[in-house]
């Protein structure tokens, strides 16, 4: 297929395209920095400018495209959450999303399919019951952001677009997100639970996350919310355990949730709270995790160094 991907250069984006270039898609990149993209060179691969917001004529590859991945946003969890901060992250995700949708409208013949990000936040705290892709949207800035962000995406349904809704949890990497700033303080032996350690903690191995994007762009049958989280769910403080017993490290040490607060403001919510959130629609679907159980995932990344998505 000839895809089109958003984000391209963020986080997911680089081992989502890396991934689809290597089972022989043609990927396009739109990108506010081309410079940014062009570090490695592909014959599949194309770069197109565009700024995020306007039409242009990025929109000719929009045309002749099968399918579009939308993955641009700033990423939540790095900057305290001032009023200025909040509007950032709203129009990082919000902008590119409406963008896209308006070139589709327009575009004869159009994509078949848009696969858009979005995350678990969309349920906002969820303290005893299973989360699967029916629960209803939490009433807290990261459930509302999703909201907006997922209500933006839909609106490609209007003229037959298929649109897929990425819920994902935390994505479970060494070199970067949650993980990577996790691991630190287990290693100068000072790791252990954030807040309580009682809140649910949603998870996935990099290489399923990766995976699960790829099996929603090409299964006809998945539409709408797709909860991307393991399996096996996960409080903080089982979380943290395991990571200490794969890094053999203690994890005794936790951080009270008022110094969070403190530290982070509003943005500790991220922490602080969570979902046992249930992957029902792939598991219907037929996607199999290779990476169910939190303990073979935290090995994987950590002892075997796996080189999945590098």
């Amino acid at each position: 297929m000839k895809i089109v991907i958003a984000g391209a250069t963020g986080f997911i984006g680089k081992m989502v395209t890396k991934n689809l270039l290597d089972s022989e898609h043609s990927v396009v990149v739109l990108t506010r920095n081309p410079q940014r993209a062009t570090t490695s060179s592909h014959p599949l691969l194309q770069i197109v400018h565009w700024d995020g917001r306007s039409a242009g004529s990025w929109h000719r590859h929009i045309v002749d495209a099968e399918a579009v991945v939308n993955l641009a946003g700033e990423s939540l969890g790095t900057k305290r959450w001032t009023k200025s901060r909040k509007q950032a992250l709203i129009s990082s995700r919000i902008d590119p999303t409406r963008a896209i949708v308006n070139a589709m409208k327009t575009a004869t013949p159009r994509p078949r399919v848009l696969v858009n990000a979005s995350a678990v936040g969309y349920y906002g705290p969820v303290e005893e019951s299973d989360v699967t892709e029916d629960h209803p949207a939490g009433d807290d800035f990261a459930s509302r952001l999703c909201v907006e962000w997922e209500h933006a995406a839909l609106e490609a349904k209007a003229f037959a677009v298929r649109v897929v809704l990425l819920r994902s949890g935390i994505v479970l990497d060494p070199r970067g997100g949650a993980l990577q700033r996790m691991i630190l303080p287990f290693r100068l032996f000072a790791g252990g639970p954030l807040g309580y350690g009682n809140q649910w903690l949603p998870w996935i191995h990099r290489e399923d996350e990766i995976r699960a994007i790829c099996f929603s762009l090409e299964n006809e049958l998945v539409s709408g919310p797709v909860n991307l989280a393991a399996p096996e769910s996960a409080s903080m403080r089982d979380f943290s355990a395991a990571l200490g017993k794969v890094l053999r490290r203690s994890s005794a040490i936790r951080v009270p949730a008022f110094v969070l607060r403190a530290l982070l403001g509003e943005m500790a919510d991220i922490v602080l709270t969570g979902q046992r959130v249930i992957p029902q629609k792939l598991l219907q679907a037929g996607f199999k995790f290779r990476f169910p159980a939190l303990k073979d995932a935290l090995e994987d990344l950590l002892v075997k160094k796996s080189t999945v998505g590098r």
